[in-house]
């Protein structure tokens, strides 16, 4: 009989965290090896950074982007465990540092574990591809809860890098993610973005390709928590034993 894969969890005492570990409790083929939070939290079953990574094959991490770094630099410092990162609002210099250390061990990054997501972001590229600038307009929606802090979200970030790649363009060059005041007309080829935050909404995006004369929208609406958790909990099953490499969902699933 196979050992069930081991597998710590980080920002233990957070919603995502306690997904997880509940669903990696239920798996026969997989084993809580510690739960750890922020420095200096204890009780409540929770171990040191140190304790957990030595328990190890696989890290899952829900936190902050500055403690997402942290963590993949101290398990790359060690040579492992291989580390699942779900934190969002990651900037260009994190996702540099995260890439830094995926050259020592095997880290799945993404801004979305849900498949339907992963799934839709085929579906953008493939439209923007056939449905171009000179008639197509697109505009990114994202809707969540009161306290998230960084906007746009992650996927919805992912879903306009989507858009760009279907389009063959740089993002960074196309994108409007802030109109106010008298903007003037519309460039040709933007991409543009739409925020709302409020309530207690777990995510909601849309990409829409608005012609003249017809709007396409594909939209992904997310009804429980728990399936960005089961993603997370799969891709550190898939991800275990793997060579170092930065990895994603994309790969995860077999659809790069």
């Amino acid at each position: 009989m196979t050992a069930p894969i081991r597998i710590s969890v980080a920002g233990a005492l957070g919603r995502m965290g306690q997904a997880v570990s509940t669903i990696i409790s239920g798996r026969d083929d997989l084993a809580l090896a510690g739960r750890f939070d922020r420095p200096g939290l204890v009780g409540d079953g929770l171990v040191d950074q140190g304790a957990a990574l030595d328990a190890a094959d696989v890290v899952v991490d829900f936190t902050t982007p500055s403690a997402s770094v942290a963590l993949a630099r101290a398990c790359a410092a060690r040579g492992g465990p291989a580390l699942v990162i779900g934190s969002t609002g990651l900037s260009e210099a994190d996702l540099a540092a995260i890439a830094k250390a995926a050259e020592q061990i095997a880290i799945v990054q993404t801004g979305n574990y849900s498949l339907g997501v992963n799934m839709l972001l085929g579906l953008v590229t493939q439209a923007a591809r056939a449905l171009g600038p000179d008639a197509y307009d697109i505009e990114v929606f994202e809707a969540h809860h009161r306290r998230k802090v960084d906007a746009p979200s992650g996927t919805a970030l992912m879903l306009g890098e989507a858009a760009a790649r279907g389009r063959g363009l740089d993002l960074a060059k196309v994108a409007q993610r802030a109109r106010d005041g008298i903007t003037g007309a519309r460039t040709p080829g933007d991409i543009g973005f739409s925020v709302m935050r409020g309530g207690d909404i777990i995510g909601e995006h849309s990409v829409t390709f608005a012609a003249d004369d017809e709007i396409l929208t594909l939209s992904h609406s997310a009804r429980d928590r728990g399936l960005f958790a089961r993603g997370a909990v799969e891709a550190a099953r898939w991800v275990a034993g793997r060579p170092p490499g930065r990895y994603d969902m994309q790969d995860v699933l077999g659809l790069s």
